[in-house]
């Protein structure tokens, strides 16, 4: 079915309360494992629906953020969904004490178990009006984010339509457009330090009504943390400092000297990796489409089939509009056993690397859509991002077809790129380990600690005051994340060093590598993080000398590309 076939609903939560209780009631009262699980895949099949729903909305209001019938959806979900996780707890917690455990274990695995009890720490009845209002106020961040309306040599452009300006071969022009962006987010800079401070605080009174000294272990429940924890992520965040800073600074060194700059450079010379131009994809957004279906048909027939479903029921809304919510993302529909990609295409890069990090997502959601229950179809989050990061290093078998006489730079530009975004998506994850274990830090704190971050994962970075934005320790207002999902950029840098793996296993024989992704794939959320590895024959990034390993193959692999005819 087409996307915009798919007619929606509102349910409401009256509803969905008394069907969850009269399953629970059934729960409870079922003589046999026959009864229990009837009640089980009734309340899966309920909570399909309910997130089917609720998903049409999301992306339907995040594609016109001004469409005032789903804005006012957005809003009713965001109220909605802190009380409907009441009932959703009740049902865990009858499912925990079901005497049928052993049974539902063996026919759905232990996971659903694992997870249920993780679910259970993240609610309490007494916290569901913060649940609301944090809804309400990432709502409100996106919103203003969507709405921005850049002035820019005449022309008035969204955040993501400045990309291409901001990567502009031309040095003042390029600097131009990066203060014009940091301008817009220094006008609004009293609304952005207001909202999340008010996020901070609601989510340490969260963490304090469940219990905790502060959020952070909420925070990690939340993310699904079923097989590391805190120190595991300190270690990690140890080894990146010492075995991927070093290579990313040899990275910017070398680009410093072909940009004819002196080391380290502004943020606007860093964007600019060959003084001739970053890599652009060939031809138009449709034209990028095509290669990605040349590339899907030629991967696997698996990967035929579900990419050429996605262009048949039109379940991608890739180009850049006003008044679209910025960012990309991958989100499914369970009802129709389908996922859909949201982006925004701007004339970078990035436009290639969206179909296929997030269509890696996809394929993996659509691969294991049949898996009952819901709750694993896939894995928890830094397992999922394995998935997309590792399919963009799998496409660049096609980078000739996207990208034309600059598949040489792309190339280049992928592999550093995935190695220089391990300190920052650390850095992210370090400075929100900062806030929330100190809440009452001001705006001002909270911006001087991330400056002092910098200095310590991107030291390639000057801040010379050149872009306030930047050189004042502001721009980690720019990362979605840090205001909707706290904590789940870890994720990314947890995955990347998966997917380099990934990349050094196609360097020698691309079949055999995606045997081994499709062995990852495949088991959807059957099973957690660090077992999905090892069952696919991967290291953890948690293991040794994982890291170190994964730096030293594409360090050397970079000593050795030759720049020579790439200026």
């Amino acid at each position: 079915m087409k996307f915009k076939e798919m007619q929606y609903e509102r349910i409401s939560v009256e509803s969905i309360a008394e069907e969850e209780k009269k399953l629970i009631k059934a729960l409870q009262e079922a003589k046999t494992f026959a009864e229990a699980e009837a009640a089980f895949l009734a309340i899966d099949k309920l909570d399909r629906h309910v997130s089917t729903m609720s998903a049409l909305a999301s992306i339907r209001h995040s594609i016109d953020t001004t469409d005032k019938f789903y804005d006012e959806e957005e809003n009713y979900w965001n109220n909605a969904s802190p009380q409907i996780q009441e009932y959703s707890q009740e049902w865990t917690k009858a499912l925990l004490a079901s005497p049928f455990r052993k049974e539902f274990e063996e026919k759905y695995g232990s996971i659903l178990f694992t997870n249920a009890e993780l679910a259970l720490k993240t609610f309490s009845p007494a916290i569901i009006p913060e649940l609301q209002q944090e809804n309400e106020l990432v709502t409100a961040y996106e919103k203003l984010l969507a709405s921005a309306q850049i002035p820019f040599e005449g022309g008035v452009y969204t955040i993501s339509q400045m990309t291409p300006f901001k990567n502009d071969p031309d040095d003042a022009r390029r600097l131009a457009a990066w203060k014009a962006e940091g301008q817009w987010y220094k006008d609004n800079q009293e609304e952005l330090d207001r909202l999340y401070d008010k996020l901070v605080h609601l989510r340490d009174t969260i963490g304090k009504k469940l219990g905790h000294d502060n959020f952070l272990p909420v925070g990690y429940c939340r993310m699904q943390r079923n097989c590391y924890d805190k120190a595991d992520v300190e270690k990690f965040r140890e080894a990146v400092q010492k075995y991927v800073v070093p290579v990313a600074v040899k990275v910017y060194e070398r680009q410093a000297k072909r940009l004819g700059k002196t080391y380290p450079m502004s943020y606007a010379d860093n964007a600019m990796e060959f003084r001739s131009g970053n890599p652009k994809p060939q031809g138009t957004p449709d034209d990028i489409v095509t290669a990605a279906k040349h590339f899907y048909e030629w991967r696997s027939p698996e990967t035929a089939e579900f990419f050429n479903h996605m262009i048949d029921d039109e379940l991608m809304d890739l180009l850049s509009t006003k008044g679209k919510q910025g960012g990309g993302y991958c989100s499914e529909l369970p009802d129709y056993k389908t996922p859909f990609i949201f982006a925004n295409f701007n004339g970078t890069q990035h436009d290639v690397e969206v179909v296929t990090h997030e269509a890696g997502h996809a394929f993996e959601a659509y691969l294991n859509r049949d898996r009952v229950p819901m709750g694993t179809v896939a894995p928890s989050l830094e397992a999922c991002e394995v998935h997309s990061m590792s399919m963009e290093y799998f496409a660049e078998a096609f980078a000739e077809e996207f990208f034309g006489k600059d598949a040489k730079k792309y190339l280049y530009s992928h592999l550093t790129g995935g190695l220089t975004f391990i300190p920052y998506g650390t850095m992210v994850d370090h400075f929100q380990h900062i806030v929330y274990e100190n809440p009452d830090l001001t705006p001002a704190e909270r911006h001087a600690k991330w400056k002092e971050l910098i200095g310590i994962y991107q030291p390639w970075m000057k801040l010379d005051g050149d872009i306030p934005f930047y050189a004042e320790g502001q721009n980690w207002q720019r990362q979605h994340h840090i205001y909707s999902l706290p904590f789940y950029y870890i994720d990314y840098c947890l995955a990347q060093t998966v997917a380099l793996q990934f990349w050094n296993r196609i360097q020698k024989d691309q079949n055999d590598a995606w045997k081994h992704y499709m062995a990852y794939t495949s088991q959807g959320g059957s099973v957690v993080f660090t077992e999905l590895l090892k069952n696919a024959g991967l290291d953890s990034p948690f293991e040794g000398d994982c890291l170190k390993q994964v730096c030293e193959t594409a360090a050397a692999y970079l000593d050795n590309y030759d720049l020579s005819d790439l200026a």
